[in-house]
């Protein structure tokens, strides 16, 4: 690879060195207000690395053939897009498939993801996305894996495992492309592009290390966000890009920009494009997307002395390395192949994937009664926006897919059922009649179901539908587009329509099985109340109707963990489990004057981190050690036996919490650091151990050493974040 690119950059001018740095949208699919023009030009020219937002193997060679047949020195394009949670096989959002807590299958969806889009052409993925997210108002927490750093350093690895394969020469390996980098999930008010401040400390600790997971995976290139890092946006952040991304971590890829981020930088106030392009280059940058400020204004700052030709070459090396990687020399057509894009997409085994994933991605919140699953012999009203809809079934960030080739939770039922059940439906109300929610979530003219009566008239319908059944099936929540990219939340409650429907609908009597999509956490404390089951099925894909049909009906038991604790207000926000201690906690129980805690409100969350029923039940033991006294690098065992108490199979993820009582800074009062994924019979008891060693010890000190100091800890296990049985041992060095 060295000489090949050697040899290369020997025959390259300057202006075909920064053209390599160059990656524009030729328009189909857009996530900004900018499209590149004349692009076929600039491809002849030299003066485009990349594409993206264009797929299909016919369209893809097209524009393939003009780099290499029409431009100078042949170089071929490397060919991107954002395909976030499956190709055109739609699998559940990110936040959804987290919790599954299951590696195998999040590490196959990103291999079938990259499956089908190697068939369209495509080579490099604009994902996972790694952003830890504490703050639920944040539209973009639906595209990553919640608020744990030890969980979301494991679904990056198996997402980055996924894409690029064993290697990234095979014909259905993609680069990842692993965003954003870094610390955007801790966007200030919860809201989109919004600056970011935290300690050193915080970010070492808890946001930085799904993305150093990711390095360590192999992950072949990065993407800076749109946030400042003390004080200094990402885009040209030195520190962030060079002295701890590449000396700190040893990653040897390339960095691309967000979306017009580097042009926005002159927004935050370091200067004009030539300045700040200069300041990127200078930071670690190799590629601009979009926005043409390293095209339009690096030769000139050569010129100027503002840059260094050793630096252009370093950038035009990595995004060189990174298509000799790929095979694009030896093969620019590599991922262009029609035959696959008739076989390899949209596939019926593919299909059957999603649905799988999808059920595993289920989170069973409430289940009073044992009101699920539902029995056959039941009239059933099914109501909502989201009972008889395709197009809200994919999700958010879906840019491949096809809306009209889903199944609907109407269509998964009929096609579980047929007429063996009574299925009465209404749709009972539109998602929202907020007229600022309506046209801010519905954007770029995509097009909303909506019924067009008054609401009382389709709440009253739903109503008499209730009445006549025994059970009502109400599908609510969040439309697609009310999450994800600039899709920020102040009130993250059901819409006040859907909301209106479920007052009447309980109003009934009739025993409420909410089924929830969504792509954050809600404030659900009424309908907590209410319900007498909610499941949470987030969005769940290609084969949403099948799968929820598949859980309803009791074919699949819903074994789904949550990643992001679910607040009871939005007041509580930021909440999330491992928060530090306070010089003045509140237990809950003694006077609550001068401790922290709200006047108004439970501190604790609606349902905390981890958490998840099932059908059935399951009883844990008290924790056992093998040892209480340790010393150096030996290693604890701490067994629990955990026994299916109910009368389904069931799957439990058995959660390892460690807490480090007295140490040199303020810890967190628990860290995940271990679970394992069970299935038990009814009546069946296994012991489930932990192997513990001090690698699960270490943390970051105030000087930023990682290490572990002797002391006291306490291992938790249990079936979440709250419920646990707890143990403790001394462990010196």
């Amino acid at each position: 690879m060295d000489a090949f690119v050697d040899n290369l950059m020997g025959k390259m001018t300057v202006d075909e060195k920064i053209g390599q740095l160059n990656l524009v949208t030729v328009g189909r699919a857009t996530t900004g207000s900018v499209v590149n023009k004349g692009v076929e030009d600039k491809i002849k020219k030299g003066d485009i690395g990349g594409v993206f937002g264009i797929y299909g193997a016919e369209d893809v060679a097209k524009i393939q053939d003009i780099a290499v047949k029409d431009s100078r020195l042949h170089i071929p394009l490397i060919f991107g897009l954002d395909v976030i949670h499956g190709h055109k096989t739609i699998f559940p959002i990110p936040l959804g498939i987290s919790a599954t807590w299951d590696m195998g299958l999040i590490e196959q969806s990103s291999h079938l993801a990259a499956k089908e889009a190697t068939a369209e052409g495509l080579n490099w993925v604009f994902s996972p996305m790694v952003d830890i997210a504490r703050d639920p108002r944040w539209g973009r927490i639906s595209e990553g894996g919640g608020e744990d750093p030890w969980l979301g350093s494991q679904i990056a690895k198996a997402m980055v495992r996924g894409y690029q394969g064993s290697s990234l020469q095979n014909p259905d390996a993609v680069m990842a492309c692993v965003k954003h980098f870094a610390l955007y999930g801790g966007a200030e008010a919860g809201r989109e592009y919004n600056t970011v401040d935290m300690s050193l400390i915080r970010m070492y600790q808890d946001y930085l290390p799904p993305y150093k997971a990711a390095v360590d995976a192999g992950a072949g290139s990065f993407m800076s966000s749109f946030n400042t890092i003390n004080g200094i946006p990402a885009t040209v952040n030195k520190w962030l890009l060079t002295d701890v991304l590449r000396k700190q971590w040893g990653f040897n890829g390339f960095v691309v920009s967000d979306y017009t981020a580097l042009n926005e930088v002159t927004n935050h106030g370091l200067g004009d494009l030539q300045t700040v392009s200069a300041l990127a280059l200078k930071a670690g940058l190799d590629m601009d997307m979009v926005g043409e400020g390293f095209l339009t204004t690096l030769k000139k700052s050569l010129k100027e002395g503002k840059v260094t030709q050793a630096e252009i070459d370093l950038a035009c090396r990595r995004v060189l390395e990174a298509k000799y990687k790929l095979g694009l020399f030896n093969n620019p057509d590599k991922s262009i192949d029609p035959q696959r894009e008739k076989t390899d997409v949209l596939t019926a085994e593919n299909r059957a994937f999603s649905r799988k994933i999808a059920e595993h991605s289920f989170v069973l919140l409430k289940n009073s009664n044992q009101t699920l699953p539902l029995k056959k012999s039941q009239t059933i009203a099914l109501i909502g926006p989201l009972a008889d809809n395709h197009s809200e079934m994919l999700g958010t960030w879906v840019v491949a897919g096809d809306p009209q080739k889903s199944i609907s939770v109407r269509e998964g039922i009929k096609n579980m059922i047929g007429s063996d059940v009574n299925v009465l439906y209404a749709r009972g109300s539109n998602f929202t009649d907020d007229s600022l929610l309506n046209a801010r979530a519905w954007f770029f003219g995509m097009k909303q179901e909506r019924d067009s009566r008054p609401a009382k008239e389709m709440i009253d319908e739903a109503v008499e539908t209730a009445k006549k059944a025994d059970v009502v099936v109400a599908v609510v929540g969040e439309s697609a587009n009310m999450s994800g990219e600039s899709s920020s939340r102040s009130d993250i409650n059901i819409p006040e329509t859907q909301r209106d429907l479920l007052k009447a609908l309980a109003a009934t009597g009739k025993p409420i099985v909410i089924v929830l999509f969504n792509g954050r956490p809600l404030t659900l404390p009424w309908e907590d109340k209410t319900a007498s089951a909610i499941l949470d099925v987030w969005a769940p894909g290609t084969e949403a109707g099948n799968a929820i049909a598949d859980v309803l009906f009791g074919n699949y038991n819903p074994a789904g963990k949550i990643t992001a604790t679910f607040p009871r207000s939005v007041g509580q926000i930021p909440i999330y489990y491992n928060h530090k201690n306070t010089g003045r906690p509140f237990n809950g129980h003694e006077a609550a004057k001068f401790k922290s805690d709200y006047i108004d409100i439970s501190n604790d969350p609606l349902y905390p981190f981890g958490y998840g029923l099932s059908y059935t039940t399951f009883k844990y033991s008290d924790v056992k050690l093998d040892k209480t006294n340790l010393k150096g690098d030996q290693t604890l065992k701490a067994t629990v036996t955990v026994t299916n108490t109910g009368s389904y199979t069931g799957e439990e993820v058995v959660q390892l919490y460690i807490s480090d009582p007295v140490a040199s800074i303020s810890r967190s009062v628990e860290e995940l650091k271990n679970f394992q994924k069970i299935e038990l019979k009814p009546g069946e008891s296994r012991e489930v151990t932990f192997a513990i060693t001090t690698a699960d010890l270490k943390f970051y000190n105030d000087k930023l050493i990682y290490d572990w100091e002797p002391g006291e800890f306490v291992a938790r296990i249990g079936t979440n974040s709250f419920d646990t049985h707890a143990a403790s041992v001394q462990w010196e060095k």
